[in-house]
Protein backbone atom coordinates (compact mmCIF):
# COMPACT_ATOMS: atom_id res chain seq x y z
CA UNK A 1 0.00 0.00 0.00
CA UNK A 2 3.53 1.95 0.51
CA UNK A 3 5.29 0.43 -2.55
CA UNK A 4 5.83 4.26 -3.92
CA UNK A 5 7.97 5.00 -0.69
CA UNK A 6 9.65 1.65 0.68
CA UNK A 7 12.00 -0.46 -1.81
CA UNK A 8 11.71 -3.53 0.10
CA UNK A 9 8.93 -5.44 2.37
CA UNK A 10 9.11 -6.11 6.26
CA UNK A 11 10.79 -7.75 8.31
CA UNK A 12 9.02 -11.15 9.48
CA UNK A 13 9.24 -10.23 13.62
CA UNK A 14 7.90 -6.76 12.21
CA UNK A 15 4.87 -8.66 10.07
CA UNK A 16 4.14 -10.28 12.87
CA UNK A 17 4.14 -7.40 15.44
CA UNK A 18 2.48 -5.01 12.96
CA UNK A 19 -0.32 -7.02 11.54
CA UNK A 20 -3.69 -6.97 13.00
CA UNK A 21 -6.38 -9.00 10.54
CA UNK A 22 -5.78 -11.33 12.95
CA UNK A 23 -8.28 -9.78 15.18
CA UNK A 24 -9.64 -6.83 13.53
CA UNK A 25 -11.26 -8.96 11.22
CA UNK A 26 -14.17 -8.74 13.44
CA UNK A 27 -14.72 -5.44 12.20
CA UNK A 28 -15.77 -6.61 8.85
CA UNK A 29 -19.49 -5.33 9.29
CA UNK A 30 -18.64 -2.39 10.60
CA UNK A 31 -15.64 -1.90 8.12
CA UNK A 32 -17.95 -2.22 4.90
CA UNK A 33 -20.84 -0.53 6.48
CA UNK A 34 -18.46 2.44 7.18
CA UNK A 35 -17.29 2.69 3.05
CA UNK A 36 -20.59 2.26 1.88
CA UNK A 37 -21.56 5.25 3.51
CA UNK A 38 -18.50 7.02 2.71
CA UNK A 39 -18.98 6.07 -0.79
CA UNK A 40 -22.05 7.34 -1.09
CA UNK A 41 -21.50 10.43 0.32
CA UNK A 42 -18.51 10.54 -1.97
CA UNK A 43 -20.95 10.64 -5.15
CA UNK A 44 -23.66 13.31 -3.51
CA UNK A 45 -20.98 15.91 -3.02
CA UNK A 46 -19.79 14.96 -6.57
CA UNK A 47 -16.52 13.53 -5.65
CA UNK A 48 -17.22 10.22 -7.91
CA UNK A 49 -18.99 9.33 -10.30
CA UNK A 50 -22.60 7.69 -9.93
CA UNK A 51 -21.13 4.70 -11.72
CA UNK A 52 -18.21 4.50 -9.58
CA UNK A 53 -20.72 4.72 -6.31
CA UNK A 54 -22.76 1.71 -7.87
CA UNK A 55 -19.91 -0.64 -8.66
CA UNK A 56 -17.96 0.28 -5.65
CA UNK A 57 -21.20 -0.70 -3.37
CA UNK A 58 -22.54 -3.79 -5.72
CA UNK A 59 -18.26 -4.79 -5.10
CA UNK A 60 -18.90 -4.34 -0.62
CA UNK A 61 -21.91 -6.20 -0.99
CA UNK A 62 -19.97 -9.38 -2.51
CA UNK A 63 -17.44 -8.81 -0.38
CA UNK A 64 -19.46 -8.74 2.73
CA UNK A 65 -21.54 -11.79 1.05
CA UNK A 66 -18.07 -13.91 1.09
CA UNK A 67 -16.64 -12.85 4.33
CA UNK A 68 -20.35 -14.55 5.90
CA UNK A 69 -20.33 -17.01 3.27
CA UNK A 70 -17.01 -18.65 4.93
CA UNK A 71 -15.00 -18.24 1.33
CA UNK A 72 -13.39 -15.27 1.96
CA UNK A 73 -9.03 -15.50 2.07
CA UNK A 74 -8.41 -13.27 4.61
CA UNK A 75 -4.44 -12.07 3.94
CA UNK A 76 -1.73 -11.10 6.86
CA UNK A 77 0.27 -9.58 4.36
CA UNK A 78 -2.40 -7.04 4.50
CA UNK A 79 -2.36 -6.04 7.67
CA UNK A 80 -5.64 -5.24 8.17
CA UNK A 81 -9.24 -5.50 7.65
CA UNK A 82 -9.56 -2.09 6.01
CA UNK A 83 -6.81 -3.15 3.09
CA UNK A 84 -7.81 -7.15 3.12
CA UNK A 85 -11.31 -5.40 1.98
CA UNK A 86 -9.95 -3.23 -0.17
CA UNK A 87 -7.98 -5.03 -2.08
CA UNK A 88 -10.34 -7.45 -2.34
CA UNK A 89 -12.69 -5.14 -3.99
CA UNK A 90 -10.23 -4.09 -6.24
CA UNK A 91 -9.82 -7.54 -7.41
CA UNK A 92 -13.73 -7.68 -7.40
CA UNK A 93 -13.94 -4.23 -9.78
CA UNK A 94 -10.75 -3.08 -10.93
CA UNK A 95 -9.80 0.62 -10.93
CA UNK A 96 -12.98 2.06 -9.49
CA UNK A 97 -12.01 0.47 -5.80
CA UNK A 98 -8.99 3.24 -5.62
CA UNK A 99 -11.34 5.94 -5.36
CA UNK A 100 -13.05 4.19 -2.12
CA UNK A 101 -10.36 5.91 0.16
CA UNK A 102 -10.56 9.41 -0.83
CA UNK A 103 -11.07 11.97 1.83
CA UNK A 104 -10.42 9.40 4.42
CA UNK A 105 -7.41 7.76 6.19
CA UNK A 106 -7.39 4.63 7.67
CA UNK A 107 -6.73 6.64 11.18
CA UNK A 108 -10.88 7.93 10.76
CA UNK A 109 -11.61 4.88 9.24
CA UNK A 110 -10.54 2.14 12.02
CA UNK A 111 -11.95 4.99 14.78
CA UNK A 112 -15.27 4.83 12.93
CA UNK A 113 -15.29 0.60 12.42
CA UNK A 114 -14.26 0.36 16.53
CA UNK A 115 -17.11 3.00 17.87
CA UNK A 116 -19.61 1.16 15.84
CA UNK A 117 -18.42 -2.34 16.85
CA UNK A 118 -18.43 -1.49 20.85
CA UNK A 119 -21.44 0.53 20.34
CA UNK A 120 -23.37 -2.83 18.62
CA UNK A 121 -21.69 -4.84 21.25
CA UNK A 122 -22.68 -2.58 24.72
CA UNK A 123 -26.51 -2.93 22.78
CA UNK A 124 -26.19 -6.66 22.94
CA UNK A 125 -24.80 -6.30 26.62
CA UNK A 126 -27.68 -4.38 27.42
CA UNK A 127 -30.28 -6.61 25.90
CA UNK A 128 -28.46 -9.19 28.04
CA UNK A 129 -28.57 -7.04 31.43
CA UNK A 130 -32.43 -6.76 30.83
CA UNK A 131 -32.70 -10.47 30.54
CA UNK A 132 -30.84 -10.54 33.78
CA UNK A 133 -32.95 -8.21 35.47
CA UNK A 134 -36.56 -10.08 33.97
CA UNK A 135 -34.84 -13.19 35.61
CA UNK A 136 -34.03 -12.22 39.02
CA UNK A 137 -37.20 -10.17 39.23
CA UNK A 138 -39.01 -13.08 38.19
CA UNK A 139 -37.49 -15.34 40.98
CA UNK A 140 -37.87 -12.60 43.35
CA UNK A 141 -41.31 -12.93 42.99
CA UNK A 142 -41.49 -16.10 43.65
CA UNK A 143 -39.47 -16.60 46.45
CA UNK A 144 -41.03 -13.13 48.31
CA UNK A 145 -42.14 -14.65 51.30
CA UNK A 146 -39.21 -16.72 51.61
CA UNK A 147 -37.15 -15.90 54.60
CA UNK A 148 -33.61 -15.97 54.72
CA UNK A 149 -30.55 -14.48 57.06
CA UNK A 150 -29.42 -10.89 56.21
CA UNK A 151 -25.96 -10.65 56.95
CA UNK A 152 -23.05 -8.13 57.31
CA UNK A 153 -19.81 -8.89 57.99
CA UNK A 154 -21.07 -12.34 56.75
CA UNK A 155 -22.40 -13.15 60.24
CA UNK A 156 -26.61 -13.23 60.14
CA UNK A 157 -27.50 -9.88 61.10
CA UNK A 158 -31.73 -9.52 60.83
CA UNK A 159 -33.83 -12.00 58.53
CA UNK A 160 -34.49 -10.73 55.40
CA UNK A 161 -36.04 -12.82 52.34
CA UNK A 162 -34.90 -14.33 49.38
CA UNK A 163 -36.69 -12.23 46.99
CA UNK A 164 -35.67 -9.14 48.59
CA UNK A 165 -32.07 -10.22 48.78
CA UNK A 166 -32.36 -10.53 44.73
CA UNK A 167 -34.34 -7.54 44.07
CA UNK A 168 -30.93 -5.94 45.05
CA UNK A 169 -29.24 -7.10 42.10
CA UNK A 170 -32.23 -6.47 40.31
CA UNK A 171 -31.52 -2.40 41.33
CA UNK A 172 -27.39 -3.39 40.55
CA UNK A 173 -27.92 -4.72 37.15
CA UNK A 174 -30.03 -1.65 36.46
CA UNK A 175 -27.71 0.82 37.10
CA UNK A 176 -25.05 -0.99 35.08
CA UNK A 177 -27.52 -0.58 32.36
CA UNK A 178 -27.55 2.88 33.28
CA UNK A 179 -23.76 3.21 32.69
CA UNK A 180 -23.36 1.09 29.46
CA UNK A 181 -26.35 3.49 28.24
CA UNK A 182 -24.22 6.91 28.89
CA UNK A 183 -21.12 5.31 27.83
CA UNK A 184 -22.83 4.07 24.54
CA UNK A 185 -24.80 7.99 24.07
CA UNK A 186 -20.95 9.60 24.64
CA UNK A 187 -19.66 7.25 21.76
CA UNK A 188 -22.21 8.08 19.58
CA UNK A 189 -19.83 10.68 17.31
CA UNK A 190 -18.42 9.95 14.02
CA UNK A 191 -14.79 10.42 13.59
CA UNK A 192 -15.45 9.43 9.32
CA UNK A 193 -14.34 12.29 7.37
CA UNK A 194 -11.53 13.55 10.14
CA UNK A 195 -8.98 11.66 7.73
CA UNK A 196 -5.19 10.87 8.83
CA UNK A 197 -5.81 13.73 11.71
CA UNK A 198 -6.38 17.44 9.85
CA UNK A 199 -9.76 16.68 7.64
CA UNK A 200 -9.33 16.87 4.41
CA UNK A 201 -9.51 19.39 1.58
CA UNK A 202 -12.68 17.52 -0.41
CA UNK A 203 -16.08 19.05 0.24
CA UNK A 204 -16.99 15.93 1.98
CA UNK A 205 -20.66 15.77 4.01
CA UNK A 206 -19.75 14.16 7.38
CA UNK A 207 -23.33 14.98 8.47
CA UNK A 208 -24.31 12.59 5.71
CA UNK A 209 -22.17 9.64 6.61
CA UNK A 210 -22.59 10.26 10.19
CA UNK A 211 -26.59 10.11 10.42
CA UNK A 212 -25.97 6.79 7.38
CA UNK A 213 -23.79 5.30 10.27
CA UNK A 214 -26.51 6.11 12.70
CA UNK A 215 -24.45 8.14 15.16
CA UNK A 216 -26.07 11.16 16.30
CA UNK A 217 -23.21 13.61 14.86
CA UNK A 218 -20.02 13.91 13.44
CA UNK A 219 -17.07 13.95 15.83
CA UNK A 220 -15.74 18.16 16.53
CA UNK A 221 -12.39 18.31 16.19
CA UNK A 222 -10.41 15.59 13.75
CA UNK A 223 -7.28 15.56 15.77
CA UNK A 224 -9.52 14.10 19.50
CA UNK A 225 -11.59 12.09 16.19
CA UNK A 226 -8.34 9.84 15.31
CA UNK A 227 -6.19 10.65 18.45
CA UNK A 228 -8.63 9.36 21.45
CA UNK A 229 -10.19 6.15 22.73
CA UNK A 230 -11.68 7.04 25.96
CA UNK A 231 -14.85 5.65 24.70
CA UNK A 232 -13.70 2.32 24.58
CA UNK A 233 -11.99 3.14 28.72
CA UNK A 234 -15.53 4.37 29.53
CA UNK A 235 -16.99 0.90 28.44
CA UNK A 236 -14.81 -0.87 29.95
CA UNK A 237 -15.03 0.82 33.12
CA UNK A 238 -18.42 0.27 33.33
CA UNK A 239 -18.15 -3.34 31.98
CA UNK A 240 -16.11 -3.82 35.09
CA UNK A 241 -18.39 -2.76 37.21
CA UNK A 242 -21.05 -5.07 35.88
CA UNK A 243 -18.67 -8.04 36.33
CA UNK A 244 -17.80 -7.07 39.64
CA UNK A 245 -21.90 -7.13 40.64
CA UNK A 246 -21.66 -10.45 38.60
CA UNK A 247 -19.04 -12.05 40.73
CA UNK A 248 -20.97 -11.01 43.91
CA UNK A 249 -23.95 -12.70 43.42
CA UNK A 250 -21.58 -15.84 41.71
CA UNK A 251 -19.41 -15.67 44.95
CA UNK A 252 -22.71 -15.63 46.98
CA UNK A 253 -24.50 -18.74 44.94
CA UNK A 254 -20.78 -20.74 45.51
CA UNK A 255 -21.60 -20.01 49.22
CA UNK A 256 -25.59 -21.00 49.08
CA UNK A 257 -24.52 -24.20 47.56
CA UNK A 258 -21.82 -25.48 49.67
CA UNK A 259 -22.75 -27.69 52.66
CA UNK A 260 -22.78 -25.57 55.44
CA UNK A 261 -25.24 -23.56 54.05
CA UNK A 262 -27.41 -25.69 51.79
CA UNK A 263 -29.46 -22.13 51.11
CA UNK A 264 -30.15 -23.16 46.91
CA UNK A 265 -29.53 -25.78 44.86
CA UNK A 266 -28.38 -25.79 41.25
CA UNK A 267 -29.35 -28.28 38.56
CA UNK A 268 -27.38 -30.68 36.60
CA UNK A 269 -27.01 -27.98 33.98
CA UNK A 270 -25.01 -25.44 36.05
CA UNK A 271 -22.78 -28.02 38.28
CA UNK A 272 -19.91 -30.33 37.90
CA UNK A 273 -18.29 -33.37 39.28
CA UNK A 274 -15.17 -34.39 40.75
CA UNK A 275 -12.59 -36.43 38.89
CA UNK A 276 -11.99 -38.20 42.04
CA UNK A 277 -14.80 -37.51 44.57
CA UNK A 278 -18.31 -39.29 42.96
CA UNK A 279 -20.18 -36.97 45.56
CA UNK A 280 -18.98 -33.41 44.12
CA UNK A 281 -21.34 -31.23 43.25
CA UNK A 282 -19.35 -28.10 41.82
CA UNK A 283 -21.00 -24.41 41.86
CA UNK A 284 -18.28 -24.06 38.28
CA UNK A 285 -20.06 -21.75 36.28
CA UNK A 286 -20.66 -19.39 39.47
CA UNK A 287 -17.05 -20.00 40.11
CA UNK A 288 -16.03 -18.96 36.60
CA UNK A 289 -18.42 -15.86 36.60
CA UNK A 290 -16.49 -14.74 39.63
CA UNK A 291 -13.47 -15.35 38.04
CA UNK A 292 -14.44 -13.60 34.65
CA UNK A 293 -14.02 -10.15 36.22
CA UNK A 294 -9.87 -10.32 36.42
CA UNK A 295 -10.01 -10.44 32.66
CA UNK A 296 -12.47 -7.69 32.28
CA UNK A 297 -10.58 -5.41 34.78
CA UNK A 298 -7.49 -6.19 33.00
CA UNK A 299 -8.52 -5.32 29.72
CA UNK A 300 -9.56 -1.50 31.34
CA UNK A 301 -6.47 -1.50 32.92
CA UNK A 302 -3.96 -2.05 30.09
CA UNK A 303 -6.41 0.30 27.60
CA UNK A 304 -5.55 2.59 30.09
CA UNK A 305 -1.71 1.99 30.25
CA UNK A 306 -1.67 2.05 25.95
CA UNK A 307 -3.04 5.55 26.24
CA UNK A 308 -1.92 7.36 28.84
CA UNK A 309 1.27 8.77 27.76
CA UNK A 310 0.27 9.30 23.94
CA UNK A 311 0.74 12.19 22.24
CA UNK A 312 -1.71 13.66 19.57
CA UNK A 313 -2.98 12.21 17.27
CA UNK A 314 -2.83 8.50 16.32
CA UNK A 315 -0.15 5.99 17.35
CA UNK A 316 0.21 2.49 16.55
CA UNK A 317 0.21 1.61 20.33
CA UNK A 318 -3.46 2.11 19.42
CA UNK A 319 -3.84 -0.85 17.65
CA UNK A 320 -3.74 -2.27 20.80
CA UNK A 321 -7.10 -1.57 21.92
CA UNK A 322 -8.85 -4.16 20.20
CA UNK A 323 -8.01 -7.62 21.66
CA UNK A 324 -8.44 -7.08 25.15
CA UNK A 325 -11.35 -5.34 24.78
CA UNK A 326 -13.07 -7.76 22.69
CA UNK A 327 -12.00 -10.21 25.05
CA UNK A 328 -13.30 -8.63 27.80
CA UNK A 329 -16.62 -7.77 26.16
CA UNK A 330 -16.96 -11.26 25.07
CA UNK A 331 -16.34 -12.42 28.20
CA UNK A 332 -18.99 -10.36 30.26
CA UNK A 333 -21.47 -11.15 27.68
CA UNK A 334 -20.73 -15.62 28.55
CA UNK A 335 -20.64 -14.36 32.32
CA UNK A 336 -24.21 -12.61 32.16
CA UNK A 337 -25.99 -15.86 29.85
CA UNK A 338 -24.30 -18.14 32.65
CA UNK A 339 -26.01 -15.93 35.57
CA UNK A 340 -29.28 -15.81 34.11
CA UNK A 341 -29.31 -19.30 33.89
CA UNK A 342 -27.76 -19.97 37.05
CA UNK A 343 -30.94 -17.44 38.91
CA UNK A 344 -33.72 -19.28 36.57
CA UNK A 345 -32.15 -22.47 37.59
CA UNK A 346 -31.73 -21.94 41.11
CA UNK A 347 -33.67 -24.16 43.72
CA UNK A 348 -33.85 -22.30 47.21
CA UNK A 349 -34.48 -24.32 50.20
CA UNK A 350 -36.77 -22.77 52.17
CA UNK A 351 -36.45 -24.36 55.82
CA UNK A 352 -32.55 -24.36 55.74
CA UNK A 353 -32.78 -20.73 55.17
CA UNK A 354 -35.66 -20.00 57.77
CA UNK A 355 -33.61 -21.92 60.37
CA UNK A 356 -30.72 -20.21 59.51
CA UNK A 357 -32.40 -16.62 59.91
CA UNK A 358 -33.22 -17.36 63.01
CA UNK A 359 -29.29 -17.85 63.81
CA UNK A 360 -27.32 -15.59 65.71
CA UNK A 361 -29.81 -13.65 67.55
CA UNK A 362 -30.93 -11.81 64.69
CA UNK A 363 -34.48 -10.52 66.08
CA UNK A 364 -32.57 -8.84 68.54
CA UNK A 365 -33.22 -4.93 66.46
CA UNK A 366 -37.11 -6.14 66.53
CA UNK A 367 -36.57 -6.33 70.18
CA UNK A 368 -34.93 -2.99 70.91
CA UNK A 369 -37.43 -1.41 68.33
CA UNK A 370 -40.44 -3.03 70.14
CA UNK A 371 -38.88 -0.95 73.38
CA UNK A 372 -38.82 2.37 71.89
CA UNK A 373 -42.34 1.84 70.09
CA UNK A 374 -44.25 0.31 73.51
CA UNK A 375 -42.17 1.38 75.99
CA UNK A 376 -41.24 5.02 75.29
CA UNK A 377 -37.88 3.87 75.90
CA UNK A 378 -35.19 6.41 74.15
CA UNK A 379 -33.29 3.57 71.22
CA UNK A 380 -29.87 3.51 73.31
CA UNK A 381 -31.46 2.73 76.14
CA UNK A 382 -33.55 0.53 74.29
CA UNK A 383 -30.32 -1.23 72.50
CA UNK A 384 -28.77 -2.50 76.08
CA UNK A 385 -32.23 -4.01 76.98
CA UNK A 386 -31.81 -5.75 74.02
CA UNK A 387 -28.30 -7.08 74.35
CA UNK A 388 -28.77 -7.96 78.01
CA UNK A 389 -32.04 -10.39 76.44
CA UNK A 390 -29.28 -11.77 74.61
CA UNK A 391 -27.20 -12.44 76.32
CA UNK A 392 -29.60 -14.51 78.73
CA UNK A 393 -31.16 -16.30 76.42
CA UNK A 394 -27.23 -17.22 75.03
CA UNK A 395 -26.62 -18.08 78.53
CA UNK A 396 -29.66 -20.40 78.29
CA UNK A 397 -28.95 -21.58 75.10
CA UNK A 398 -32.51 -20.56 73.65
CA UNK A 399 -33.28 -18.00 70.95
CA UNK A 400 -35.24 -15.21 72.03
CA UNK A 401 -38.42 -15.90 71.40
CA UNK A 402 -38.27 -18.76 73.59
CA UNK A 403 -37.48 -16.76 76.24
CA UNK A 404 -40.29 -16.48 79.15
CA UNK A 405 -41.91 -12.92 79.87
CA UNK A 406 -40.28 -13.93 83.41
CA UNK A 407 -37.28 -14.65 81.93
CA UNK A 408 -37.62 -10.88 79.69
CA UNK A 409 -38.57 -9.49 82.78
CA UNK A 410 -35.43 -9.71 84.81
CA UNK A 411 -33.99 -7.99 81.94
CA UNK A 412 -36.20 -5.13 82.18
CA UNK A 413 -39.71 -5.56 84.56
CA UNK A 414 -41.33 -2.81 81.98
CA UNK A 415 -41.66 -5.50 79.41
CA UNK A 416 -45.12 -7.17 78.40
CA UNK A 417 -45.98 -10.43 76.63
CA UNK A 418 -46.69 -8.05 73.63
CA UNK A 419 -42.87 -8.28 73.05
CA UNK A 420 -42.86 -12.39 71.62
CA UNK A 421 -45.33 -10.04 68.45
CA UNK A 422 -41.98 -9.23 66.91
CA UNK A 423 -39.48 -11.34 67.92
CA UNK A 424 -39.78 -14.35 65.05
CA UNK A 425 -38.56 -14.36 62.09
CA UNK A 426 -41.20 -14.13 60.10
CA UNK A 427 -43.18 -11.37 61.82
CA UNK A 428 -39.63 -9.43 61.92
CA UNK A 429 -39.77 -9.35 57.85
CA UNK A 430 -43.47 -8.68 57.63
CA UNK A 431 -42.88 -5.90 59.71
CA UNK A 432 -39.78 -4.14 57.56
CA UNK A 433 -42.59 -1.78 55.90
CA UNK A 434 -40.57 1.17 55.11
CA UNK A 435 -39.94 1.75 51.25
CA UNK A 436 -37.61 -0.54 50.22
CA UNK A 437 -37.69 -2.32 53.26
CA UNK A 438 -37.77 -6.49 52.86
CA UNK A 439 -41.43 -6.80 54.14
CA UNK A 440 -42.89 -9.63 51.69
CA UNK A 441 -45.50 -7.12 50.26
CA UNK A 442 -42.78 -4.63 49.54
CA UNK A 443 -40.52 -7.05 47.37
CA UNK A 444 -44.01 -8.34 45.75
CA UNK A 445 -44.84 -4.72 44.66
CA UNK A 446 -40.96 -3.82 43.35
CA UNK A 447 -40.60 -6.91 41.79
CA UNK A 448 -44.35 -6.45 39.67
CA UNK A 449 -42.78 -2.78 39.10
CA UNK A 450 -39.22 -3.67 37.62
CA UNK A 451 -40.91 -6.59 35.44
CA UNK A 452 -43.91 -4.47 34.20
CA UNK A 453 -40.94 -1.15 33.56
CA UNK A 454 -38.74 -4.53 31.54
CA UNK A 455 -41.79 -5.44 29.16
Amino acid sequence: MWGGRYASGPAAVMEDINVSIDFDKRLYRQDIAGSKAHVAMLAEQGIVSRDDEAAITKGLDQVLAEIEGGSFAFKRSLEDIHMNVEARLAEIIGAPAGRLHTARSRNDQVATDFRLWVRDAADGLDAQLKDLQKALAEKALAEAATVMPGFTHLQVAQPTTFGHHLMAYVEMVGRDRGRIADARRRLNESPLGAAALCGTSFPIDRHMTAKALGFDRPTANSLDSVADRDFVMEVLAAATITAVHLSRLAEEIVIWCSSPFSFVKLSDAFSTGSSIMPQKRNPDAAELVRAKVGRILGAFNAIVVVLKGLPLTYQKDMQEDKEPTMDALASLSLAIAATAGMVRDLEANAPVMKKAAGQGYSTATDLADWCVRSLGIPFRESHHIAARAVGLASEKGLPLHKLTLADMQTVDKRITADVFSVLSVAKSVASRVSYGGTAPKNVRAQAKRWLKKLG
